[in-house]
């Protein structure tokens, strides 16, 4: 299983993993990441830049991608790179999205769509996916929704978010941490973008440690949000459950099911 965890270097990223790097108003995306697109070719991976390109040295030369001049969606380029890479010799797939408003990016709804594609696409395919985000270009509910839907993070303000949501190979997704006020516009966020695309959500709670009021609410209103949807929570604590219970969310009204 995928553990979220925060990053130090860009030294750490491994396979499959879907990071966050968080830049700050000074730094350039170019500089913090030719590291990473160096050790693509150190390791004999495809990469794939989504939006700034990097200068290429020698022979190699990443694949760069306009996302506003991109037939199709984001993730149907990757895949399509992705699909390639393998017929052209490569050992996987790394890419680096720059993500700046207006450059694809689309509604707030649109990117947190795109991004949960990318982290279902990094964890079932096996390629490295960094999304660069600085802090100068986005508002910090819009980065706190982001940072939720990575499992991994790094940059000048690398702390992980209060809960997250990430992919667990083909069973569904899990949740980690604590969703709180705070937290639950976020979380009822990705559960509509979730529901919209399926029509039951699978989340794997052993990691979630608590849900107050604000987070029962958001879940419950996602689940009623579309008809014929739902919602099963599997691995609850006991904690979660009474206050579910206690709170009374658990009828029939609200299509949501938590077991242990």
């Amino acid at each position: 299983m995928r553990a979220p965890h925060t990053l130090a270097t860009l030294d750490e990223v491994g396979m499959g993993d879907h990071v966050c790097q968080l830049l700050g108003p000074s730094d350039d995306v170019v500089d913090r990441s030719r590291a990473f697109v160096a050790d693509g070719e150190l390791f004999g991976d495809k990469v794939v830049i989504v939006g700034s390109a990097l200068a290429s040295r020698g022979e190699f030369a990443p694949v760069t991608l306009d996302p506003s001049r991109t037939e199709g969606s984001l993730l149907a380029a990757v895949r399509r790179e992705a699909a390639s890479a393998g017929r052209e010799g490569f050992r996987s797939l790394r890419v680096l999205h720059h993500v700046t408003p207006g450059a694809g990016a689309g509604r707030p709804e649109q990117l947190l769509r795109s991004e949960l594609d990318l982290e279902e696409f990094a964890s079932d395919s096996g390629a490295l996916v960094l999304c660069a985000y600085s802090s100068a270009d986005w508002d910090a509910p819009t980065l706190e929704q982001i940072g939720c839907v990575h499992p991994h993070h790094l940059g000048s303000r690398p702390a992980s978010p209060a809960f997250q949501v990430y992919r667990t190979g083909k069973d569904g997704w899990s949740v980690d941490g604590v969703i709180d006020s705070e937290g639950a516009p976020a979380f009822g966020a990705v559960l509509r973008t979730l529901l919209a695309q399926t029509a039951t959500v699978r989340l794997l709670c052993q990691g979630l440690e608590f849900l107050d009021a604000a987070g029962m609410s958001a879940l419950a209103e996602a689940a009623r949000g579309l008809p014929d949807r739902k919602v099963v929570l599997d691995g609850t604590n006991e904690t979660v459950r009474l206050a579910w219970d206690l709170s009374g969310f658990a009828t029939p009204a609200v299509p949501v099911v938590m077991t242990p």
